[in-house]
């Protein structure tokens, strides 16, 4: 087969081999997946913790296990996965989460999609072909690189929570910020942190940054916006001014500083944790209030000195640093109006 003609065969089945298509595309719909089972399900037991309808247990279990085929069908569904290679793909999701974590999951469904759909319709006997070549395919990749990618990934996240645990300060600034931007880059930081098991301490921080990027754009946006955008970023996403902020970077200063200010403040003050369970909502920000949910489900919260800490991080100081900090930088002519307009 020629270069064009493989070309040609690729661009046929709908294959496109990109750095936007399988990090960010199929990472971005790996969240949905995990929203839609292991999140959901978290939300259902926390519920049932704190009002005692045990019934929600049952709904919570059922969801918390279906994570692995809601992530695989997720991906192949950002693949354009056709529907027999999508219903093979929860086999895969079963094998590999559980072989490898999310990560895992991510890389053996893309390879294992990819060839489905390349054997997709080539044969008379797809009805075998297809599957076949997806399912084992996918739980072949688990199981070469789905326990080591674990094993490493397990690690790293460990690390980052226990150094921050005895750095607070520093990690706090650090991880804030950086969780913060991945929040508002077009990637997924609920799918990064929950790949890392950014829980406690670090999830905290985490969630200190995510909270400061959203609160903070909606609200330094407000005179641009109205009440549409704070709803849109403060509930939604900040994600909505990557437009503005390739167009003018210096718009992404305020919510930034505020993060690395709430991050260490979170860490070190009020010491918010997220739940063990928990640790995709330690990069969901706002975005549902799941991520005060996920400090809320931490065990210990409750005190009085608690709620002060989560409305303080997730909510006041964010809009009142990054108000500040916007409207300093718009009497210095730095941010003019009209730089954060949405097109809402």
């Amino acid at each position: 087969m020629g270069k064009k003609s493989f070309k040609g065969f690729l661009k046929r089945k709908g294959i496109e081999i990109s750095v936007k298509r399988y990090l960010i595309d199929a990472m971005s719909y790996m969240a949905l997946g995990l929203f839609a089972s292991l999140l959901i399900g978290t939300i259902f037991e926390t519920v049932a913790d704190k009002t005692g309808f045990a019934w929600l247990l049952t709904a919570a279990s059922y969801a918390k296990q279906a994570a692995g085929p809601a992530m695989a069908v997720a991906i192949g569904a950002a693949l354009n996965a056709p529907p027999l290679v999508l219903f093979s793909l929860c086999a895969v999701g079963v094998g590999s989460n559980d072989l490898g974590g999310p990560l895992g999951t991510l890389l053996a469904v893309i390879v294992a999609a990819e060839l489905g759909k390349a054997v997709y319709k080539e044969t008379k006997v797809d009805i075998l072909v297809t599957p076949c070549v997806t399912i084992l395919s996918g739980i072949l990749i688990s199981t070469l690189i789905g326990p080591g990618i674990s094993y490493v990934m397990n690690k790293f996240g460990e690390l980052i929570v226990k150094t921050t645990e005895l750095q607070p300060f520093f990690m706090g600034i650090l991880v804030s910020v950086l969780v913060g931007i991945a929040l508002t880059l077009p990637i997924s930081s609920a799918a990064i942190c929950y790949t890392f098991g950014l829980v406690g301490l670090a999830g905290g921080a985490a969630t200190a940054g995510c909270c400061a990027q959203m609160i903070g754009f909606a609200v330094m946006s407000f005179r641009e916006n109205r009440w549409a955008g704070l709803v849109a970023q403060g509930l939604g996403t900040s994600m909505l001014q990557m437009g503005n902020i390739v167009r003018k970077p210096v718009i992404w200063l305020p919510p930034t500083i505020a993060s690395a200010i709430t991050g260490p403040i979170a860490t070190c003050v009020f010491k918010l944790k997220i739940a063990d369970s928990m640790a995709i909502a330690s990069g969901m920000g706002t975005c549902g209030l799941v991520g005060p949910i996920g400090l809320i489900a931490a065990d210990g919260f409750g005190s009085a000195w608690d709620w002060i800490g989560l409305i303080l991080v997730c909510i006041v100081l964010p809009a009142a640093l990054t108000l500040a900090i916007s409207e300093l930088f718009r009497k210095l002519n730095i941010i003019k109006y009209g730089d954060l307009k949405l097109e809402l």
